[in-house]
């Protein structure tokens, strides 16, 4: 049953996106020792918590291991994961003690308040905290404050969206888990979508970004890289040339394989100066986070052209704030251009809700929730981005790091 109520808990240790565990071996690797801080934010300033849904929230963050299943699945799923890493990550152990949450009561509203939390230790155990922490808190808002939405429909939503996706001739990946509205909701839109798959013969699912959920419904697990990776190793490293150092220690890595570099960390404009020819051969796709999407294929082919590369041998990720509409328009925008194109679909997919009580005609609003790396190596953390509200920092370093890439003010 669609309605069908599922506690509160963390299933699996692969019930998480793909892109922490290649940022987590990355880091085994380059990083072992290096001490962070992960520090929350929640967006929608006029969506608060109970402390009933808080104290829900802390029991959730629970201790899980890796099964022996679970990592054979890997094995087949991921070669690139070397036998060390699934070493380490089958003694990998959450510690709850890395984490503080806070429930901060509001003056006006009683039992309502604010939610302060950070995760603290090593950056190769603290990595994985973030898709945990956040879809357990998401759940837990919309089971104890918000619980004007249902189930109803969600798997057939997720049917039809992906049958217009593939319809379109669209290669498309679900990426819903950090936003979900709970683990049943994504769960349902992975079957919706899979049951497409199966009825539709043009376009194509490419997978899912959840490992677990890969695992469960024998789909391929997908990722790319996160800011972290740049934003940490800008902190530890320095900035001067900070995309090179970035993609070049991730090749270092990985080799041909996972190369789709994440381009807007520190700006686009700072990312092609450090994309030199023999890198842009190398990498494969780039992927779009912010910004206009419009102008940025334009862009990415006139950067390919200038360095005498073809851009058919490569292609975009799309995965900022899309819906199926918006797909589609960039999928036509794309095939005018010449530009091989995927999407990777979110909060779209997994947190597209209505409120009962308006009958379906209302939405209900998911929480905009993010967990950043907020230091690395004892220093500040910083992302600058292509949308100025999306900057992630304090001023002060925002400022920093700006002069260092030789912004103008």
């Amino acid at each position: 049953m669609e309605d069908e109520p599922s506690e509160i808990n963390v299933v699996s240790l692969l019930d998480t996106d793909l892109y922490k565990f290649t940022m987590q071996q990355a880091v085994l690797d380059k990083f072992p020792d290096v001490q962070c801080t992960y520090r929350f934010n929640n967006r929608s300033h006029n969506m608060l918590f109970s402390r009933e849904c808080i104290e829900a929230f802390k029991k959730a963050v629970s201790v899980i291991t890796l099964t022996a299943c679970e990592r054979q699945f890997l094995e087949g799923a991921c070669p690139f994961f070397t036998t060390n890493y699934l070493n380490y990550l089958s003694k990998y152990r959450f510690k709850p003690e890395q984490v503080s949450i806070t429930f901060v009561e509001s003056e006006e509203t009683s039992g309502m308040g604010i939610l302060e939390m950070e995760a603290q230790g090593l950056w190769v155990e603290t990595i994985l905290w973030e898709i945990p922490l956040m879809s357990l808190l998401s759940e837990a808002y919309f089971q104890y404050v918000d619980e004007d939405w249902s189930y109803d429909g969600q798997e057939e939503q997720a049917y039809h969206k992906g049958q217009r996706l593939l319809h379109s001739d669209i290669t498309f990946s679900e990426f819903g888990t950090r936003r979900r509205r709970s683990y049943h909701s994504q769960e349902l839109v992975v079957a919706g979508l899979k049951r497409a798959a199966e009825n539709v013969k043009t376009g194509k699912l490419l997978g899912t970004s959840n490992v677990y959920f890969a695992y469960k419904y024998g789909m391929k697990p997908v990722g790319t890289i996160a800011h972290e990776w740049f934003m940490a190793i800008g902190a530890i490293l320095g900035y001067e040339h900070v995309n090179a150092k970035a993609l070049d220690l991730w090749h270092d890595v990985y080799g041909s394989e996972n190369l789709i570099a994440l381009t807007d960390t520190f700006t686009t404009d700072s990312f092609f100066r450090d994309f030199t020819p023999p890198r842009a051969r190398l990498w494969k796709g780039l992927r779009q986070d912010s910004g206009d999407p419009f102008v940025y294929a334009p862009r990415v082919k006139a950067w390919y052209e200038k360095m005498g590369i073809d851009p058919k041998d490569h292609f975009i990720i799309y995965s900022d704030a899309l819906t199926v509409e918006l797909a589609e328009k960039l999928k036509t925008h794309c095939v005018e251009l010449g530009m091989n194109a995927t999407f990777g679909i979110g909060t779209h997919f997994t947190n597209d809700f209505t409120r009962k009580s308006s009958g379906g005609k209302e939405k209900s609003k998911p929480l905009n929730i993010v967990i950043k790396i907020a230091s690395a190596g004892g220093k500040p953390c910083v992302k600058l981005s292509d949308e100025p509200s999306k900057h992630t920092g304090n001023p002060e370093s925002i400022n920093a790091v700006k002069m260092a890439l030789g912004f103008t003010f």
